[in-house]
């Protein structure tokens, strides 16, 4: 697991409080932006990855997940319960885990922000714990390491309490590494927004560990890599500072309208 500066390895993960959740969670729309656009799989490299039967479940469902957490209730709904169909056949469908996980938590943001506290703490904490099951289940596969990763990365970098984040933080740069790695035989074939999303979340991340210089290598990564797309000219713009900033908001870039270029 990546060790990040000022942790120790015998650190206890804490699951945050209602106060210092709330500022997290009401960020989810931009959780939602993250999830599952980085890494489209044909569905033989999809099954291969996943050890489950072909097909996108992502594709199923994301559409109105998507858009429950843009505030869609009825559309959220609807996710929840194909995730929960699924569950019912099959408690251990690590898609369906993880996708049901993540909207917990965001479900969780609405509850805090309207004074249920008690209930929002009880999804906050079955969401982390669906996530990390779904991992659990398919460690090797994009469509785990990716829907958690950047869950908990927007989780993370939106929280008001960096120390309470900083397990969550930590468990999302290892995710995101895992899929570096992962795709490390296919990288170049993959579409400019896969490749910029990952490696922006990377950046942002490891900047907001503490790793400036990390940081920066995923950015100098994306110039070189990616040269005249808004993900590189974003980038330069980091590299051209005079300092650092103290944490990179980098928003998706063109989510759910093919390559950014």
């Amino acid at each position: 697991m990546i060790r990040l500066r000022g942790m120790s390895r015998s650190a206890s993960v804490r699951e945050p409080s209602p106060g210092n959740v709330l500022a997290a969670l009401l960020a989810a729309t931009s959780i939602a932006a993250l999830i599952l656009v980085l890494a489209p799989q044909s569905g033989a490299a999809q099954t291969a990855a996943s050890g489950q039967t072909p097909g996108r479940f992502d594709m199923v469902v994301r559409g109105d997940m998507f858009s429950g957490m843009a505030g869609d209730h009825e559309a959220m709904d609807r996710a929840m319960k194909v995730c929960e169909q699924r569950l019912e056949k099959n408690p251990k469908d690590s898609e369906a885990l993880v996708w049901h996980g993540s909207a917990l938590v965001f479900q969780a943001g609405q509850m805090f922000r309207s004074g249920d506290y008690a209930n929002g703490k009880q999804a906050i904490v079955r969401g982390f714990r669906e996530m990390d099951n779904a991992v659990a289940l398919a460690p090797d596969s994009l469509t785990t390491l990716i829907p958690r990763g950047a869950s908990l990365l927007g989780y993370a970098s939106h929280s008001s309490d960096p120390a309470r984040a900083r397990p969550r933080l930590e468990m999302a740069l290892a995710d995101y590494e895992k899929v570096l790695s992962l795709q490390k035989p296919e990288w170049e074939r993959l579409p400019v927004h896969s490749r910029g999303e990952l490696l922006s979340g990377l950046a942002a991340g490891w900047l907001q560990a503490g790793d400036a210089a990390k940081a920066r290598t995923y950015a100098q990564r994306i110039v070189q890599e990616m040269p005249g797309s808004r993900y590189a000219a974003r980038a330069q713009a980091f590299l051209a500072a005079a300092t650092s900033p103290a944490q990179l908001d980098w928003p998706c870039l063109g989510c759910h309208v093919g390559t950014a270029r």
